[in-house]
């Protein structure tokens, strides 16, 4: 399966289904940077800022947060539960179908 389907849901509430390669080794933060979605990842996906912030509508089974993440989303804006790092959650087959919201800007 080369390509997933991932909803996003821009922060006007309008939603975007971007087709996913799965080869290529790309996150979610520069998917949506592909579509030109407004997610900045200023770090360039270092998980070292919260630019890329997203909520995780859907109920995919996740890899865990790593502490640089975990760290990150302590000094976020805007943190609620399903808060993730778009940077963290890298394309693979499993994804599909994942459905997220972009958290409001800082």
């Amino acid at each position: 399966m080369p390509d997933i389907l991932v909803t996003v849901i821009d922060r006007e509430g309008k939603e975007h289904q971007l087709e996913a390669p799965t080869d290529m080794n790309l996150n979610l933060m520069e998917v949506c940077r592909m579509y030109q979605l407004p997610v900045e990842g200023r770090c360039g996906g270092m998980a070292m800022c919260a630019t890329c912030q997203v909520y995780v509508l859907s109920d995919h089974s996740l890899p865990e947060v790593s502490d640089a993440e975990l760290d990150m989303l302590d000094q976020a804006f805007f943190v609620k539960d399903n808060s993730r790092l778009g940077c963290q959650l890298h394309i693979h087959p499993e994804l599909d179908g994942l459905r997220v919201q972009l958290a409001p800007e800082a």
